[in-house]
């Protein structure tokens, strides 16, 4: 049978889609309710441990027979809604991570049900995609003829952009010939810097041996007279010397490389210039003393950054701009016959984004950056960010009045590590009590804090990145912290 000689056949509804759309309407507002109560009532949903029993839930059969639209919305509200990370809790300090606004649940749901692909073409996405990027441009102080990309983060961002700098370090023919005839490129970073940079540099085919790591100076930035023996050094040895890698922000402390000092050494030795601002370049839009910790960079070749943390966007969604369009153009555009531009219709609409970085399939992450920004205002941003380096000093302070607990390192940024052991007790002890009292909170509910190494020792951190973060959920995580101190000494004697 042809499916001509069939007359239902082209009213036939996919299996795919709800037999009864307003059925469907019912319980996905059923579903928006659960959604909204539980953003609306963050402060009640610490992390919580996802039990067996709900895992178990969670397992797919090879002949998995579907359970409907209606046992979907129930099984997303009650097995899948309350175990999330838990970053949407003001007391979550753990680690950088970012909230989730009311703007990108309205922003998620309209971007899942146009289903754009944002590898180009002519279409709204894409123009909305380009104004973000010039937000960005705008805000960072790029030129106007610099260029950029949404991608999944700041480590698919360094990728890019230091893809960008090889290829102007060894010139076109790179994308045909490889790096067989190459010399070795050496890159340039502070200590402690983003992982990003090795991954990326492995993933490019430089190696990770070929990342320099340039020791701090006094202010905790890479110390710019070891950088330029560093540099001097490699190409007295033979190798080629390509890029400086500076930190908007370091992971661990906060900590910001000197940016003006960097763009100028950069300058003088024709240095690519690429700047790691994953979660500390948004201090550009802090108020005073923290702005200008981002002066200079506007003078980079390129920088990465995160919407996803310190802008407190649904993730993923991170950016790279690149200082020339036409570098940046360069080394990622390849059109094959199927993509060739049209000069007018969907075809058309260039350039297209594809040509600017892996994905030719990409998702509307810009759609839930350019609502936040459209609903909020920058303004809103700017005080919410500020506030999370004022809390950050007051948890500082809290430190210091605590006869129980030290300040690990200064607090230049929103950034607060600290200890909780005793000055009388040794190393490794001191490095337990602190990694037990960080998982004992997790576990309880109280408050979200990481770990990281200062100094060889074990230490306490709160990276607060949480718009919704008062000045009670300090004074309360600190306190949880020596009630838990107390407790998990007495327990020991």
């Amino acid at each position: 049978m042809s499916i001509a000689e069939d007359d239902d056949i082209e009213f036939k509804p996919s299996l795919l889609d709800p037999a009864d759309w307003n059925d469907f309407r019912r319980h996905a507002h059923e579903l928006l309710d659960s959604c909204i109560d539980q953003m609306s009532s963050a402060r009640e949903h610490p992390w919580r441990p996802l039990d067996d029993g709900v895992a178990g839930r969670y397992r797919l059969a090879p002949d998995e027979p579907g359970v409907g639209y209606g046992e979907l919305a129930s099984i997303l509200a009650q097995d899948v809604l309350p175990y999330a990370t838990g970053n949407t809790h003001p007391r979550f300090f753990g680690w950088v991570h970012g909230t989730g606004l009311a703007a990108g649940l309205m922003a998620e749901i309209v971007a899942a049900t146009m289903n754009s692909n944002c590898g180009g073409r002519d279409h709204g996405a894409i123009y909305l995609e380009r104004s973000v990027i010039a937000w960005c441009a705008q805000v960072f102080g790029f030129p106007a003829g610099s260029s950029g990309l949404l991608v999944t983060g700041t480590s698919q961002a360094t990728v890019i952009a230091l893809a960008v700098a090889r290829q102007r370090a060894l010139g076109p023919e790179l994308r045909v010939d490889g790096l067989r005839n190459a010399p070795q490129l050496t890159a340039y970073t502070a200590e402690g810097a983003h992982s990003a940079t090795t991954k990326a540099m492995q993933l490019l085919g430089l190696g990770s041996s070929a990342v320099r790591r340039i020791p701090a100076n006094a202010t905790g930035g890479m110390d710019l007279a070891r950088l330029a023996d560093a540099v001097n050094l490699d190409r007295s040895t033979g190798a080629k010397p390509f890029c400086v890698i500076g930190t908007a922000g370091s992971v661990d402390l906060g900590e910001f490389d000197d940016l003006r000092g960097l763009a100028d050494f950069c300058q003088r030795e024709s240095l690519w210039l690429h700047i790691d601002g994953a979660f500390g370049a948004w201090a550009r839009l802090a108020k005073e003393p923290w702005r200008s910790l981002t002066n200079g960079i506007e003078r980079a070749d390129s920088l990465a950054f995160d919407f996803h943390k310190w802008m407190y966007v649904q993730y993923d969604c991170g950016a790279v701009l690149i200082r020339d369009e036409s570098e940046h153009r360069a080394a990622f555009e390849a059109r094959p016959t199927y993509l060739t531009a049209q000069s007018q219709g969907l075809g058309g609409g260039d350039p297209w984004f594809c040509d600017y970085g892996i994905d030719l399939s990409r998702g509307f992450r810009a759609l839930k950056v350019w609502s936040a920004i459209r609903a909020c205002g920058t303004a809103a941003f700017s005080a919410a960010i500020t506030r999370n380096c004022e809390l950050a000093l007051q948890m500082s302070h809290c430190v210091l009045s605590s006869k129980d607990l030290s300040l690990a390192a200064p607090v230049r940024m929103n950034v607060c590590c600290f200890s909780a052991a005793p000055a009388s007790m040794d190393d490794a002890s001191s490095d337990k009590l602190n990694a037990s009292i960080t998982q004992q909170l997790q576990l309880s509910g109280q408050a979200v804090f990481s770990t990281t190494r200062v100094a060889g020792r074990t230490v306490i951190r709160a990276a607060i990145t949480n718009h919704r973060t008062a000045a009670r959920d300090i004074r309360i995580a600190i306190g949880a912290v020596n009630e838990m101190r107390k407790a998990l000494l007495a327990a020991k004697h």
